[in-house]
């Protein structure tokens, strides 16, 4: 029989109401589902996939044990890492099983660097944890005819407008092979070399000082040390895409050391260490 204009229209919109309610209580269901999870700082896991593999023993890095767990736990479960070495400690082995698990994705070169990235950890948390405090390196751009990325560049600009002067590139990032004494630090991102010429001893000092308290793990380099010419290193710290080597200096900065092969004490400028995402919340 057929309906009604009236009676049809009726039915039609209690339908309506009714899945539009489902829906509804559905995305509500969703998002507490969401809310509900734990959540995994990769601020502070970044941090201590930097340190932590450069630690003479196994002290755990600071605010960080809490999310370290949840993503070996995962890894563990994908089979990528040993239960044995899910203890909040984000070594060497941890590293190595994170970059196998970005593999896993298809990703490759610096995107399969075992430091967690935007992208892969996003997806080993899925129906796992959220993931908060993001660090984000950004697009590669060109400054002063070096390539580097946005938060590089960024960094940068701010160290130069609290030294009250430029800072003139000798070498970018994304550079490998292009200087056989930098040992492959420049072979990703976050990395630069900056040009003391002109300067006497103080700014010198001033400059390594300005680049530290915005984020750079930085060092003032001189030929006694190798065959290079005065220059001020900088590596910019939690920067996702960083090469391994780079990753390594950074770590050695938070300890106290010189980020050389040597493993010297460090001899720059004392600052409080922060990360470029600390010092925009200072």
């Amino acid at each position: 029989m057929k309906l009604p204009a009236r009676a049809a229209a009726l039915t039609a919109a209690v339908l309506f109401t009714s899945l539009t309610g489902v829906y509804e209580a559905s995305a509500a269901t969703q998002t507490a589902d969401a809310a509900a999870l734990p959540s995994v700082n990769m601020e502070a896991t970044v941090k201590a996939a930097q340190i932590d593999p450069r630690r003479p023993d196994s002290t755990l890095t600071p605010g960080a044990k809490a999310s370290v767990l949840l993503v070996e736990q995962a890894l563990r479960d994908g089979s990528f890492l040993d239960a044995k070495w899910v203890d909040g400690y984000f070594g060497s082995t941890t590293v190595t099983a994170y970059a196998k698990y970005q593999k896993s994705l298809g990703l490759s070169g610096l995107d399969a660097n075992g430091l967690p990235g935007k992208t892969s950890l996003t997806k080993l948390g899925a129906g796992r944890f959220k993931v908060t405090d993001v660090v984000d390196p950004g697009t590669r751009v060109s400054t002063g005819g070096f390539v580097v990325n946005t938060r590089t560049r960024n960094m940068l600009a701010e160290a130069k407008r609290l030294l009250g002067r430029d800072l003139k590139l000798d070498q970018g990032s994304y550079n490998p092979g292009g200087d056989p004494t930098s040992a492959g630090t420049h072979d990703g991102g976050g990395v630069v070399d900056i040009s003391v010429k002109g300067m006497n001893s103080a700014t010198r000092t001033a400059a390594v000082r300005a680049l530290r308290l915005v984020g750079f793990a930085a060092w003032l380099r001189s030929p006694q040390q190798d065959d290079w010419p005065w220059h001020i290193h900088a590596a910019a710290i939690s920067d996702t895409s960083l090469s391994g080597q780079a990753q390594h200096q950074i770590g050695d900065y938070y300890l106290g050391l010189n980020g050389l092969a040597s493993r010297g004490p460090d001899d720059g400028p004392k600052v409080s260490i922060r990360t470029w995402e600390e010092y925009q919340r200072r």
